[in-house]
C-alpha cells in the first residue's frame, strides 16, 4: 500500500534523527512510540492503522482473526537497564494484546514482548500500587512477566558483527511456568532460552516494581 510504504519511510528517518539527537543532547526524542509501531510492524509484518484508532495500533492475522494489537515502546540507551515503566494502558480502550517494543542506543528493536488482554487486565486490576490500578502503568519487569518473548535480536557468537532473529511461539496463557519441564530444559540438564526466561520472569514477577 502505498501510503504505508510512505509512513515506514517517515519513520525510518525519524529513527536517524532520534539518533543524531541523542548522541548531541543526551537526551531522548519524543518519537520513541512512532518509531516502535515501525519496528514491530517491519520486524513481524504487522497492519499498521494509519488513521488514529482509539485502542489499537496494529493488526494481525492469526488463524483467520484479526487481532487488535497495542503498541508500546521503551528507549533504553543501555539495554541491560532494568528500570523503567511501561507506557499507560487503558483497559476501556479495543484491543485483544499488547506488545512492548524495547529499543536500543540506535533506536532499533532488540526484545519484544506480549500479552494477551486477559493477563494485562489481571495485573492492572490488581491492588497495591496506585500508579498501576488508576493510570495504568507498570514497571517493565512486571510486564515481562505476564508475556511471552515474541521476537529477540540474538547475535551470533560465531559472526559477532551479524545477528539472528529468534521467534519464541506461544501466548502468556499457555506458558510453562516450571523452569523444570522438559520444554525448559535441554537433556544435558541446562536451561533452553525459554527455560532462562522463565526463571527471568519468575524472579521479575516476584520481586519487580
Amino acid at each position: 500500500m502505498e501510503a504505508t510504504d510512505e509512513v515506514y519511510q517517515i519513520l525510518s528517518d525519524a529513527k536517524a534523527l532520534a539518533r543524531r539527537y541523542y548522541r548531541l543532547t543526551g537526551k531522548p526524542l519524543g518519537v520513541t512510540g512512532e518509531v516502535a509501531e515501525y519496528e514491530a510492524a517491519r520486524i513481524l509484518n504487522l497492519e499498521l492503522e494509519l488513521a488514529r484508532q482509539a485502542g489499537y495500533d496494529a493488526t494481525e492475522t492469526r488463524d483467520g482473526l484479526t487481532i487488535r494489537i497495542q503498541i508500546k515502546g521503551r528507549y533504553l540507551s543501555n539495554p541491560g537497564m532494568r528500570g523503567g515503566r511501561v507506557g499507560s494502558i487503558d483497559l476501556k480502550q479495543s484491543f485483544d494484546t499488547v506488545l512492548l517494543v524495547l529499543l536500543d542506543g540506535d533506536y532499533n528493536a532488540f526484545q519484544i514482548y506480549e500479552a494477551a488482554r486477559p493477563a494485562v487486565e489481571a495485573l492492572l486490576t490488581r491492588p497495591g500500587s496506585k500508579a498501576r490500578t488508576e493510570r495504568g502503568s507498570v514497571g517493565i519487569s512486571q510486564f515481562k512477566a505476564i508475556s511471552t518473548l515474541r521476537w529477540e535480536r540474538v547475535t551470533s557468537t560465531a559472526t559477532p558483527r551479524k545477528s539472528r532473529l529468534a521467534k519464541i511461539q506461544g501466548h502468556s496463557d499457555d506458558l510453562k511456568i516450571d523452569p523444570l519441564r522438559p520444554v525448559n530444559k535441554l537433556d544435558s540438564g541446562k536451561l533452553t532460552d525459554r527455560g532462562v526466561e522463565v526463571c527471568y520472569r519468575l524472579f521479575a514477577f516476584r520481586f519487580g516494581a
